[in-house]
């Protein structure tokens, strides 16, 4: 049953054009006054989540963006400032990306974090998907075995630095701590100052490519999984959602369908569908501008992607279309009550499924976004308590 409702900022910050016609992303080379714009932006939308009802506001972690599309650096960081400029609302790291830290240093900052919020800030980690940003910071992104391997790994070491009062490691990628002398003795173990306060520490993790080994590495860590996209009867989201429950079972976890998800969808409120999908269809093809090249649009032809960068030729690509998404159910576009209805379906198939994230893509300017999440927060969120 959804209990929660979180949302999404991946750190975009307003753009002068959007849509197919627009400046295409790789044209974009915004001014450092545009760029740091995003931190106004990610106080007035925590600001307003936390007097509409939310439960999270989850935030990603991506650099070098001077595009600007994803330009939140530091989540811990920002955490902690939006967590004292607000009341009640968690923040959530949407993800740090591990293979861009020491796995040290991010224990050590998020148990910071932990301590100054008394407890408000969600952890979360993820691989990553920008060559541009792992590989920059001297670790694989193009070779996804090893970057596979080298999170596993990060993600052991956080574990026991949150959970033991001392360890040590050996891996492929780490020892630690390293067997040196120290004020007249060898390191043989290593203690986290602080530790979380908070433990256990709650972690999640996205699900995107659903593989057995993701899976089961997810389920063996007792880490909890959020689904992008939406989840639609019979869909790719469906599987992923059974194979969850499967997985967590092997290691001990009893759930309800969908327990231990949170499955996200993109929203936008309006009078009717279709008065919906004529406002929100420019938001939804900048974001398909941005993520498409990436691979996060699937079975698109080399020609379709390279359409998207060149401007108007996407009308004529015969790209996906937003009503085509709304179909699917990864979009809910329409009145608050058909939204209602669509989100009860989903409780309904998956009873286990207590939070649900709900938010504007990429492009979506402020006003909009605040917009509309007062709009969820007033008639819809009321619906599921």
């Amino acid at each position: 049953m959804i209990k929660s409702f979180g949302s999404l900022y991946a750190g975009h910050v307003d753009f002068p054009d959007l849509g197919f016609d627009a400046t295409p992303v790789n044209d974009r080379w915004l001014s450092e006054e545009q760029l740091n714009t995003v931190y106004s932006k990610a106080e007035a939308i925590a600001k307003t989540m936390d007097s509409n009802g939310f439960d999270i506001f989850w935030m990603a972690e991506h650099h070098f963006q001077r595009e600007g599309y994803e330009v939140i650096p530091n989540l811990l960081m920002l955490a902690v400032h939006l967590a004292h400029i607000t009341s009640n609302i968690r923040i959530g790291c949407g993800f740090n990306i591990s293979p861009m830290w020491h796995p040290l240093r991010l224990a050590e900052d998020y148990a910071t974090a932990d301590i100054l919020t008394k407890g408000r800030v969600v952890f979360g980690v993820g691989r990553g998907y920008h060559t541009r940003e792992v590989e920059v910071f001297g670790n694989p992104m193009i070779d996804a075995e090893a970057n596979r391997n080298l999170f596993e790994e990060q993600v052991e070491i956080i574990n026991k630095a949150f959970s033991k009062e001392s360890f040590a490691h050996r891996g492929e990628n780490y020892t630690i701590p390293p067997e040196v002398p120290y004020r007249g003795y060898d390191l043989k173990d290593i203690t986290l100052v602080p530790r979380p306060v908070n433990r256990p520490v709650e972690c999640w993790q996205p699900i995107v490519s659903a593989s057995e080994r993701g899976l089961n590495f997810m389920a063996r860590n007792n880490m909890k999984g959020i689904i992008g996209g939406g989840a639609a009867v019979g869909g790719a989201s469906d599987e992923v959602i059974y194979s969850w429950q499967k997985m967590q079972e092997k290691y001990g976890t009893e759930t309800e369908l969908g327990g231990n998800l949170c499955i996200g969808y993109s929203a936008h409120i309006a009078e009717s569908e279709e008065k919906g999908i004529a406002e929100a269809r420019p938001f939804f093809e900048e974001n398909m501008k941005m993520f498409a090249p990436l691979g996060f649009v699937r079975g698109l032809s080399d020609n379709q992607i390279d359409a998207l960068g060149s401007g108007s030729a996407a009308r004529s690509a015969e790209l996906p279309t937003l009503e085509q998404s709304v179909e699917s159910g990864s979009w809910l576009v329409g009145t608050p009550d058909s939204i209602t209805q669509k989100l009860m379906k989903v409780q309904e198939r998956y009873p286990g499924v207590e939070m649900v994230n709900v938010g504007q893509v990429i492009g979506t300017p402020q006003k909009v976004i605040e917009e509309q999440l007062q709009r969820f927060g007033e008639e819809v969120i009321p619906n599921f308590s």
